[in-house]
């Protein structure tokens, strides 16, 4: 018997759907906002796709992140909101995206619920971003997630509760330029990472790896009941 050999993009479909949280947390009171995890293929390897914020913004100038936002009255859901501001931050149209899941949401500084939204985009996608608000967008391996080359972290106080923040410093070969991941898109980096590779990181996470689902909703759940008791 021949056995189809089965793509990377269709074990990573395949592994990411046991992560998905469908709307679990969808009816939660806090404001709402989302972001998309683009990933695609270079190479032969798993790839995220990040921007660089415009510095014509006056919250967060020049950071790496990944198109999101609030979400408008206009939204259908999460999924909505992070493939229109998708389109509008890199030009990415609904048609080149295959949305594969919803993960695990969390509590952003302004306590609003931030919930990721992972799609495959087409391998060939040209960004057309929006000065207005991307100033660059580039690649990086995800398993440079499990696998850094410059890393370091810091306890911070959020709510009461100590959170490690994971700095990553990415040299982009292609760019000739470093970039600095962090924060929270550092933080849904590291959990798509680990929930793909199923692999112990170089460095400590504060997840139980052999109940990564469940770990992480608790994180999430505990934030999420310490936001909505100071409001």
């Amino acid at each position: 018997m021949i056995t189809k050999r089965m793509s990377l993009k269709d074990k990573t479909k395949r592994q990411l759907r046991k992560f998905s949280v469908g709307d679990k947390f969808s009816h939660l009171p806090l404001a709402k906002a989302s972001v998309l995890i683009p990933l695609l293929v270079r190479d032969g390897k798993l790839c995220v796709l990040f921007t660089v914020r415009s510095m014509k913004l006056t919250r967060s100038p020049g950071e790496v992140c990944f198109p999101g936002g609030r979400r408008e009255p206009t939204d259908r859901d999460e999924i909505a909101t992070a493939l229109r501001e998708a389109k509008e931050e890199v030009g990415l149209c609904e048609e080149q995206t295959e949305v594969i899941c919803k993960l695990v949401p969390a509590i952003d500084k302004t306590r609003s619920i931030v919930t990721p939204v992972v799609a495959f985009i087409e391998d060939s996608f040209q960004a057309h971003p929006n000065p207005e608000e991307v100033s660059d967008v580039f690649y990086v391996p995800l398993d440079y997630f499990i696998r850094p080359l410059k890393y370091k972290v810091q306890q911070v106080q959020m709510l009461g509760r100590g959170v490690p923040v994971h700095f990553f410093e990415y040299d982009d070969p292609e760019r000739n330029t470093s970039y600095q991941i962090w924060g929270l898109t550092a933080h849904f980096t590291v959990f798509l990472a680990l929930a793909v590779f199923e692999e112990k990181p170089t460095f400590e996470i504060d997840y139980d790896l052999d109940n990564l689902i469940s770990s992480s909703e608790n994180n999430f759940l505990e934030l999420y009941n310490l936001s909505k008791n100071k409001l």
